[in-house]
């Protein structure tokens, strides 16, 4: 399928990477945001704005024939898009929903698959279960995320941060996703739709957070951060939750439904790609 419009609902760090992937085809992106100085970072990409902030009046429907890409945080009841513009989603030339791998909650270190029943421990969590739900009631493809880097945004910059510490939780796993690997997942979708379709988008090797961080010290030339045990580490609520969920999460399906390979296979891969692209 051949989009020549996309409708970018919450357009940011995937979004417009998206929108930038698909402008090379000659693509037109609406992008909604919720402040004006965004908006004014969107422009100047070539994306036209709409500055709605998920409440009150919503934004002017998307152009029939459109591609939708939804990427709003949902709240109690949803998805703020889907209770706005629900009624003009069906018009939509393909539908997708970027949503978490937080779904499954904690497996204790085993695989998360599409089938694996959610069991959320988090109301953020919760939240996207819901809007999941929303979604796939009109034929949306879902996206299902783990932690998400890439350029200006990875454990590169963590490592840089004053006060910067590796956590240490033995046994402690994590799934992760480069941006650039999501957008790529995502165009081939578009390329091969099968709506109500749920796709794990992954990289090929989960790791411990710490050896993350050390691997990017390794590639700054910078000491590794010091390490602190999880029960040291004194984190907030938010912390705690997020070491709370060990899962491995499986990228097989969209690996053979959608030819998908990651180009950043390891998190070593995608932080190399993160330093060459941070400007000297």
């Amino acid at each position: 399928m051949t989009v020549t419009q996309l409708a970018a609902f919450g357009c940011g760090y995937v979004a417009t990477a998206f929108a930038a992937r698909l402008a090379t085809s000659g693509t037109v992106t609406l992008g909604t945001t919720r402040t004006v100085l965004s908006a004014s970072i969107l422009a100047r990409t070539g994306i036209e704005p709409v500055i709605w902030s998920g409440e009150g009046p919503a934004p002017p429907p998307a152009i029939p024939g459109a591609a939708w890409l939804v990427s709003v945080p949902p709240d109690a009841t949803g998805c703020p898009v889907f209770r706005a513009l629900s009624r003009d989603a069906p018009h939509a030339a393909w539908l997708g929903y970027l949503s978490t791998t937080g779904v499954y909650g904690d497996l204790g270190g085993r695989w998360a698959f599409e089938e694996t029943p959610v069991r959320p421990l988090s109301r953020e969590a919760a939240n996207r279960v819901t809007a999941e739900s929303q979604w796939l009631s009109l034929g949306a493809h879902i996206f299902r995320l783990p932690g998400i880097y890439g350029p200006g945004r990875s454990a590169l910059e963590r490592v840089r941060e004053p006060g910067a510490r590796r956590i240490v939780k033995p046994g402690q796993v994590f799934s992760r996703a480069h941006r650039d690997d999501i957008v790529s997942a995502l165009a081939l979708s578009i390329a091969r739709p099968r709506p109500g379709a749920v796709y794990n988008v992954c990289d090929d090797e989960p790791a411990p957070a710490d050896a993350v961080l050390s691997y990017a010290a390794g590639l700054l030339g910078v000491a590794d951060p010091p390490a602190l045990s999880f029960e040291e580490a004194g984190l907030s609520p938010a912390g705690q939750r997020f070491y709370a969920e060990c899962k491995r999460v499986s990228n097989a399906r969209a690996k053979s439904a959608l030819g998908w390979r990651p180009a950043y296979p390891t998190y070593r891969e995608g932080l190399m790609s993160c330093l060459a692209a941070t400007p000297a």
